[in-house]
């Protein structure tokens, strides 16, 4: 074995288990520290169980047990997220086995809803803390100071945001763990400019034919999301819904570009489906009516799907780079999203005002 300056010598590490763990958030660091040389052992909640991840890929056998376990034997303790940090944080066990290895100065790092095992145990107040958007206000009502940073490192805690910033968090635990040396070769946690995706794809994450087939997904749907905005837009006779269709319009082409930049980074190219999406999207534009109301609610609908679908893939790849577009799409989408309902509910409300009463002479009989 290669001695990266004796980094791993006796180092040892506690990762935690749960059933419905999110499969990357506990393989990725899993098999990062494995492949340091750093001796890993899995901690569950109850002895001879199997547990699976949220997704179907993991299934595996814990070590132990936290109720067993002593944090003085550690060096570091890893929280995994997804379902699993949410049955953790009810085990009392758990909860205590995580106090005392914070208490006792080691490296605590949680990912995605693993700071809610933090909550649990009172263990944010004050801390630089980051997490997934979903338990943002929790964190931040626990006394933390949220930020929405890839990786934050506050004295022995160490906490990410989602699958996308596995190879960074799991970086930044290897190198506080000692591990480094020319042999090393990992980037700065920092270095936006890093290749990430090819060490997440060491580790058991995505591979580059798994981030192309999600930037074409991606693909697909902004052409035929662009294709029928750009008919929407033709139709249109109200000016403050046309300038949101324009608004609109126009972020489409910027996502487009971005996701063609970086499949064209990885060797790859746009798919059938995404070439032919427009070609769909004409189909269905034609068949929708031109009445403003009907394709108001219609333009609603298509930014609402696309929410749905660029939501999945924010949380399914373990590329910062593939993540950071989808999440812009995603926030766009958001946006567009509030614009819409917003003249949606004005004009439905113009158009179901009581009529004004009438005034003039009355009747005399």
């Amino acid at each position: 074995m290669t001695d990266h300056n004796n980094y791993s010598a006796n180092k040892k590490v506690a990762i935690l288990i749960e059933q419905a763990v999110e499969d990357a958030e506990f393989t990725v660091p899993y098999n990062g520290l494995k492949q340091a040389g750093i001796e890993v052992v899995v901690l569950g909640s109850r002895m001879n169980e199997k547990y699976k991840g949220k997704q179907g890929k993991l299934s595996i056998q814990a070590d132990g047990t936290t109720t067993e376990a002593i944090a003085s034997e550690f060096d570091a303790v890893v929280i995994p997220g997804g379902v699993a940090p949410d049955k953790m944080r009810r085990n009392l066990n758990t909860v205590r086995f995580v106090q005392e290895a914070i208490q006792q100065g080691k490296l605590v790092a949680a990912v995605c809803h693993g700071p809610q095992v933090l909550i649990e145990g009172d263990l944010l107040k004050g801390k630089q803390v980051t997490g997934f958007s979903a338990i943002a206000k929790d964190i931040i009502n626990a006394g933390a100071n949220y930020l929405d940073e890839p990786v934050v490192v506050d004295g022995n805690l160490i906490t990410s945001r989602e699958p996308g910033d596995l190879p960074i968090f799991t970086t930044a635990i290897l190198s506080r763990l000692g591990y480094g040396g020319k042999d090393a070769a990992l980037p700065d946690e920092k270095d936006t400019s890093a290749e990430w995706w090819k060490l997440a794809d060491a580790w058991g994450g995505s591979t580059k034919g798994d981030i192309s087939k999600g930037l074409n997904t991606a693909l697909t749907g902004e052409r035929y999301s662009l294709e029928t905005f750009e008919n929407y837009l033709e139709k249109e006779s109200d000016s403050q819904v046309k300038s949101v269709f324009q608004e609109v319009i126009a972020s489409k082409q910027r996502h487009i570009k971005k996701l063609e930049t970086y499949l064209q980074q990885l060797g790859e190219k746009p798919s059938l489906g995404a070439n032919i999406a427009n070609q769909y999207a004409k189909v269905k534009t034609a068949l929708t009516g031109s009445d403003d109301i009907y394709q108001l609610r219609s333009a609603l609908g298509d930014v609402q799907t696309g929410i749905g679908d660029i939501g999945n893939l924010c949380v399914m790849y373990t590329d910062p780079a593939v993540t950071a577009i989808f999440k812009e799409i995603y926030q766009d989408l958001s946006k567009y999203e509030q614009q819409l309902v917003e003249l949606y509910r004005a004009r439905v409300s113009a158009q179901v005002q009581p009529p004004k009463p009438t005034t003039g002479a009355g009747v005399s009989m």
